[in-house]
């Protein structure tokens, strides 16, 4: 059973940009490179046949970025009412077709494809939830089998799928790759070269 992958490109970074004039999404991972929401995307349209994106009303180009890569984009439209909204959305939409999940954040560009393939094979295997973990800790994205649906679709507010490992049996998977822990989450997160030249 190969996951369908979700990609949550919703949120508004104010963190990385309190005016929310620029979209850390929108930001490129390197200088000349591509977006931060495309290099998360690419890393699992490499892995994985289906890749449901959900975007934000009024995403400045985000949809249509991830719908060029080859994404199924859906738009929540009560994204701003936290993160779990924009999950479940995109949960709904990829049913009845879906089993199983693979959750990723559209602001970690820096996963490697083969960390997906492993989650995704550990999900194939049986595993209810298959978590990556590196030098002894855990991290982004995580897959869930059809056994955690019903939690996953009651998730509400900002609340992310973290209690719900807390609860279910994971299989931790090793991987060497630190990209699992690193989310753009202000300018300094980007390269110097990126952020110095966009005040």
């Amino acid at each position: 059973m190969t996951p369908v992958g979700i990609l949550l490109a919703a949120g508004r970074g104010r963190r990385f940009d309190p005016s929310g004039t620029r979209n850390k999404l929108l930001q490129p991972v390197a200088a000349g490179g591509e977006s931060v929401v495309v290099a998360s995307a690419r890393a699992m349209l490499a892995v994985l046949p289906t890749v449901v994106a959900v975007v934000a009303p009024d995403d400045g180009g985000v949809a249509d970025a991830l719908r060029a890569l080859g994404c199924d984009v859906t738009t929540c439209p009560d994204a701003d009412e936290g993160m779990a909204q924009s999950l479940v959305h995109a949960l709904r939409h990829s049913l009845p077709q879906a089993q199983a999940w693979l959750i990723a954040l559209g602001d970690m560009p820096r996963v490697h494809p083969a960390t997906i393939q492993a989650l995704a094979d550990a999900i194939a295997g049986g595993a209810v939830v298959a978590a990556p973990v590196c030098g002894g800790r855990r991290g982004n994205p995580v897959a869930f089998g059809a056994a955690c649906l019903p939690e996953l679709l009651a998730l509400s507010g900002d609340e992310g799928a973290r209690h719900i490992l807390k609860r279910q049996q994971v299989t931790e998977v090793a991987v060497d790759d630190p990209g699992i822990f690193q989310d753009i989450d202000q300018p300094s997160d980007l390269p110097p070269e990126i952020h110095s030249h966009n005040p």
